[in-house]
This record gives structure tokens, C-alpha cells and sequence, in this order.
């Protein structure tokens, strides 16, 4: 049982870690998003997730932001066949409250809000290396090179308010195409991914004004070892450059250049049930947010023949 659980465990949990961080999602840390999983297979998961630090913040308006946020956040994940390759839609559903203080033109600043978050929708699809299986085909599966793709749309439908520079939503689209490719040397699997996220304008920023960012560019490394039992854990980097934002026509100075490192475990309690732990923080930060981050999420599967 643990043996398959392990190539499965995992597969939809870290869907939540894309919107758990709002304001910084070029920023997340994401193992096993390129892994196979038996086609027909219905993932339900809850996680609940705490960061701390320079979050949401735009640095040419705010400085010396020291802000909580913690979210909640439940997701729906279903594996697909997609012309004979494996495929996966998700959808996450966050809410979240955010706390703290920052300085904005020289006078101390407070927030305190709850609210829904920015939901998000993503489809992935293997092209190489990971057919569509059934349950059965799958327990004769061994990963070794796999290449896939991902395209997620966050929709600008959390908390805003033009009037405050700290909000749960962004009151904008945003689009995060990526390709990755694992590669498994047993024990260990080594996954890498190149993305981008692309924004739309935001026409009622702060004050009345538009504000435009250009895309985020990212590269993500993951170092993934495989445990007893069906368990794994794996380090994570990420680096992410670009964003530069342009407020009424005139540019900030505010270009990102900033790296992240973090770890994730993941252990299966059972054929239908796993947990994942994860952890990061920044390691240099050019500029914008530098936080913390915890998150706990449990996942719960069915369907496919399991």
C-alpha cells in the first residue's frame, strides 16, 4: 500500500501553497508538481499556513512592514487523462487574516483584516515520460524522466480596498505558465521548473491610481528523497527576478532579485490520507516581501479504483 501511497502522496497538497502566500505567489516552493498519479483520482485537501515579515507590501510606499498573515485555505485536485498523457486540474478556495504595521511617508501605519483571498484554477499536463494509468497500470510504474507544463489563473476576487495599501486580494488577474522536468535516481528525485507570472492592470490602486508590474520570471529546484514508508522530503530554492512596478506612469525602482530556500515533508497515515509540513524563508532579498513561512495541510483521496 505505502509504496504506491508514496509516488501519490503529495500530488494535489502542494496546490495550496500557491495562494497561501498572498501578495509573494511568485515566491512559492512546490515539490512534486511533475509526478504521475493514477488517472480518475479525486483529491480533497485543507491546509492552514502562517507567514511573518515584509508581506504584500509595494516598496515605494512602504517600508519597515511587519505584518502577519495567516490563511486557510481548501482545494479540489482531480488527475486526468489528457490525449493518453497524464494531466491534473486544481482549484483552491483561501481566506485568511492579516495583522502588523509598516511606515508610509514617514507616519507609523496599521492593518487588521479578514477576508477571502485570491482564488486560483491551474491544469498540468505531463507530455513526457508519464502516461495515463489506471490504478493497476500505475503499481507497475517506475518514474524516471518526466517533463510536463502548467498554466494557472488567479482571479481578482479576495478582500480590496483602493483606500489601503494592504489587502488580502490584488483586485487583478494574474497568469503563471511554467514547464518543468523531473528526473528520479532512486532514492532521490531531482525536479526543476522555469515559470513566469504575467499581471493585469490594476485600475483602482491606492489613491486613485493604476498600477501596472511587469512579469515575475522565476527558476524552482527541488532535491526530493524518498523515506520508509512512503514518506519523502525534500529541499527546496527558489529564485525570482523582475516585477518592476509602474504607478501612474512613472516607474518605481523596486525590481526583484530575491532567492528562498525551504523544506517539505510529507507522510501517508493511510491508504486514503496524508500530511505535509513545509517551511521556508528568504535567503536574499533584493527587494519587496522577506518573510516566514509554516504551513500544515492534510489530504484526503479517493476515486480511480483506490
Amino acid at each position: 500500500m505505502f509504496e504506491s501511497s508514496s509516488r501519490i502522496a503529495g500530488s494535489a497538497l502542494g496546490c495550496l501553497l500557491l495562494v497561501m502566500t498572498t501578495g509573494v505567489r511568485a515566491q512559492q516552493l512546490e515539490p512534486r508538481t511533475y509526478a504521475n498519479t493514477p488517472v480518475g483520482m479525486n483529491f480533497l485537501v485543507a491546509g492552514y499556513g502562517y507567514a511573518e515579515g515584509g508581506l504584500a507590501t509595494d516598496p515605494a510606499l512602504l517600508t519597515n512592514a511587519e505584518l502577519k498573515l495567516q490563511t486557510m485555505a481548501v482545494a479540489y485536485a482531480r488527475s486526468l487523462d489528457a490525449w493518453g498523457n497524464s494531466a491534473k486540474f486544481d482549484v483552491v478556495l483561501p481566506a485568511g487574516c492579516v495583522d502588523g504595521s509598516a511606515r508610509s511617508q514617514g507616519q507609523s501605519v496599521t492593518r487588521d483584516v479578514c477576508g477571502w483571498l485570491d482564488p486560483a484554477i491551474r491544469f498540468s499536463m505531463n507530455f513526457y515520460g508519464a502516461p495515463a494509468l489506471n490504478l493497476d497500470e500505475f503499481r507497475k510504474y517506475r518514474q524516471d524522466l518526466i517533463v510536463g507544463a502548467s498554466l494557472q489563473v488567479t482571479a481578482p476576487w479576495g478582500q480590496y480596498d483602493p483606500t489601503r495599501l494592504v489587502n488580502l486580494g490584488t483586485n487583478r488577474w494574474s497568469f503563471r505558465p511554467e514547464i518543468g522536468i523531473a528526473k528520479t535516481l532512486r532514492p532521490v528525485t531531482l525536479e526543476a521548473a522555469l515559470g513566469s507570472r504575467i499581471y493585469t492592470t490594476n485600475h483602482s490602486f491606492f489613491g486613485g491610481k493604476t498600477r501596472e508590474q511587469d512579469p515575475i520570471y522565476y527558476a524552482e529546484l527541488h532535491l526530493i528523497y524518498e523515506l520508509r514508508n512512503g514518506a519523502w522530503l525534500a529541499l527546496d530554492a527558489t529564485y525570482y527576478t523582475g516585477g518592476r512596478t509602474t504607478v501612474n506612469g512613472l516607474e518605481n525602482n523596486d525590481e526583484l532579485g530575491n532567492s528562498r530556500a525551504g523544506l517539505t515533508f510529507a507522510w501517508p497515515l493511510d491508504r486514503y490520507n496524508s500530511i505535509k509540513l513545509h517551511a521556508s524563508t528568504g535567503v536574499a532579498i533584493r527587494s519587496g516581501a522577506d518573510f516566514n513561512f509554516l504551513g500544515a495541510f492534510w489530504q484526503h483521496r479517493w476515486g480511480g479504483g483506490l
